[in-house]
Parts: C-alpha cells; sequence; structure tokens
C-alpha cells in the first residue's frame, strides 16, 4: 500500500490562484505495450497486442517515454479543464483587492431607471404625434375641400391648357395670368392637382417657364429705352456700365442655351420669339450713342468756354472732357463687341468721337 501523502498548504488569503497547467493528452500518456512473452514448448507464437487507439496519426509509434516519468505521466491525466475556475478567479480577486463585483442589482437598477425616463419620452413622443396627425388631418381636410371647391374650375384649366398654342408672347403671358389667379387660391397646388387625372403638369411647367422669361426680357428691354441721359458724363457712364455688364451675363447666358430652350417649348406648342434678344442689343447700341452724343455736346460746351476765358483757366476743363471722350469710345466699343454691330448713328458718333479724340492737343505727338 502506498503511503498517504499530506495534504497540501492552503492558500492565503491574499495570494493569487496559480493558473490551471495545460491539459495532457490521454494518448500520450499510456504505456508502450509489455514485449512479447516467449512460446511455451509445443505451443505457437503469442498473438500480437491489440494497437493501441490514436497512437499515430501517420502510423508511425509514439516515442518511448523517459525513464522514470511514467508515475507523473499517469497522475496528470485526471487533470481536467475547469469551465468555473475563471468565474471564481476574478470574484475572489474583487474581494481582496476590492474591486466592485456588478451584480445583477446594480444592472437592473440602471434598467429601471432608464425605464422610467423612456416613459416619460414615450408620452412626450406619443403627445407629439398626435399633435401632427391632427395638423396634417387638418391640413388634408383643407386640400380635399379645395378639391370640391375649385373642380369645375381646375377641370376647365386641364383642358385650355392642354390645347394651348401661341407664338403671341403677349398672348402667352395674358393667359399664364389667368392660371395663375385660379391656381394661387389653392392651399397645396401640387396636392390639389395630383387628383385630377391627366392634368398637364409639364405643360404648365412650361408655361410658367416661358412667360418668366420673356417677361424678364421685357423689363431688361424697358430698362434701356427708359435711361435716362443727364449730365454730368463721368456718373452717366457709370450707372450704363453697371446696367450693361448685368444685362450682358444675362444676354450672354441665355444665348448659350436658347436654341435647346427653344426645342423644349415647342414640345409643348410654345413658339418663343428670341427676336427681343435683337431688341435688347439695338436697345443698348441707343444708350451707347446717347451717351457719345453727351459726350461731344460737353466738348463743345468746354470749347466754348476755353475761347471766352483765358487759356490757363480753360486748360483744366478740357483736360477733363477728353478724358470723358476715351471712355465713352470705350464704351461705345463693348457694345459694339456685345451687340456684334452699329447703326447708322452709332457708326456715324463713332467716327466723330473718334476725330475729337485724334485731334485733341494732348494727344498730338
Amino acid at each position: 500500500t502506498p503511503p498517504v501523502l499530506p495534504p497540501p498548504p492552503p492558500v492565503p488569503r491574499s495570494a493569487s490562484l496559480p493558473p490551471a497547467p495545460p491539459p495532457i493528452h490521454r494518448t500520450a500518456s499510456l504505456p508502450p505495450p509489455p514485449p512479447p512473452m516467449a512460446p511455451s514448448n509445443g505451443s505457437g507464437p503469442m498473438p500480437p497486442p491489440p494497437p493501441i487507439p490514436g497512437s499515430a496519426a501517420n502510423g508511425a509509434a509514439p516515442p518511448p517515454p523517459p525513464p522514470g516519468s511514467m508515475r507523473l505521466k499517469k497522475a496528470t491525466t485526471r487533470l481536467k479543464r475547469s469551465s468555473h475556475m475563471g468565474n471564481l478567479y476574478r470574484n475572489l480577486k474583487g474581494k481582496v483587492e476590492g474591486v466592485p463585483k456588478r451584480g445583477p442589482g446594480a444592472a437592473n437598477g440602471g434598467k429601471k431607471s432608464g425605464g422610467g425616463n423612456s416613459g416619460g419620452g414615450k408620452q412626450q413622443g406619443m403627445a407629439d404625434a398626435l399633435a401632427e396627425m391632427t395638423k396634417r388631418s387638418t391640413y388634408f381636410i383643407q386640400i380635399e375641400e379645395d378639391v370640391q371647391k375649385y373642380e369645375k374650375s381646375i377641370k376647365e384649366l386641364r383642358t385650355s391648357i392642354s390645347t394651348f398654342k401661341t407664338a403671341d408672347m403677349s398672348e402667352l403671358i395674358k393667359f399664364n395670368k389667368h392660371v395663375e389667379s385660379i391656381l394661387e387660391k389653392l392651399t397645396d397646388e401640387t396636392q390639389v392637382l395630383a387628383r385630377f387625372e391627366g392634368f398637364p403638369g409639364k405643360k404648365l411647367e412650361a408655361l410658367r417657364t416661358a412667360s418668366a422669361l420673356y417677361s424678364k426680357l421685357e423689363s431688361m428691354l424697358n430698362e434701356l429705352e427708359n435711361c435716362k441721359i443727364e449730365p454730368p458724363l463721368g456718373q452717366l457712364l457709370e450707372r450704363v456700365e453697371r446696367c450693361f455688364d448685368r444685362i450682358k451675363k444675362e444676354v450672354d447666358s441665355l444665348e448659350r442655351t436658347k436654341d435647346e430652350e427653344a426645342k423644349k417649348l415647342k414640345g409643348h406648342n410654345i413658339e418663343f420669339d428670341f427676336q427681343i434678344l435683337v431688341r435688347i442689343k439695338e436697345a443698348m447700341v441707343d444708350v451707347s450713342s446717347n451717351c457719345m452724343e453727351l459726350a461731344l455736346k460737353e466738348r463743345r460746351e468746354a470749347n466754348l468756354t476755353a475761347n471766352e476765358k483765358s487759356k490757363t483757366k480753360g486748360e483744366a476743363p478740357k483736360k477733363v472732357c477728353s478724358k470723358m471722350l476715351w471712355r465713352a469710345f470705350q464704351f461705345a466699343f463693348r457694345v459694339y463687341t456685345f451687340a456684334g454691330g452699329h447703326d447708322d448713328r452709332a457708326d456715324k458718333l463713332t467716327r466723330e468721337l473718334a476725330h475729337e479724340i485724334e485731334t485733341d492737343p494732348e494727344h498730338q505727338q
């Protein structure tokens, strides 16, 4: 009988438990088979011992264990990995080192507190949702009322817009005003018109686009035609140059896209009159000619003043007038480039202006 070993000493509370040793495979701890016994007289050879399961994956026998290790290997085969050792270690570490343990009470308490806040948020969310539903309900009720109230007018518009065809821009603007006078009464135009099957929405959009574009160009034309030409020339040139820069930008942009726009509008039976662009350019030439006339007028007045007064007193205003002549000519050239030409009046005035600049003593070599 082997002697009984004394139990191991207890582990101090402050010491950490050692980690579990790695597992040892069963196949490595089995001893090799005993050698075959010698056959007795008159008997056949003894059968070989059965093979050890899992002794080798590739058919080769495992190496024999070193001498004196048979008892140790046999003892470690009883060790198993513990499924709860990790939890025990963490709990003990918390008790010994004072790490707070995360218990179910704390987690439940947090959830309970969050649940209370969530309940308040849900109540507020429901109130907001009800208010929104009430608002939307009133909104859609108003839409249904518009559908019934303006049903006859909208059906008439549906027919008139679908069949509208024109090349007269005055007729276009007049018809668009009639359409807007009806649609502007609707609470939500898109929602109301969607209730009427077959309403020509794209034709309506084309009608509005053409009307707005022509009104904008017509406003430019009216601005140029009503431009006041009054001295002093310097302030006049500053004002008309700002006007020219703004209109030139708009017209140049439209010139690049007018063919495409005309094709789109023609698909809706609207023949847009782009001739208004030519009229705008002609009006700009007229403004330029008016500025040249004022420049020549101030030049003649300056010459008369110089003849009546002494040469010293008349020299300063004449020099200023000479600079304005050149500035007026520069503006006329910019307008000429933009419009693509001059009329007879502008051509005559530019020649006179150029002659005055060339014969000015200040520019004589």
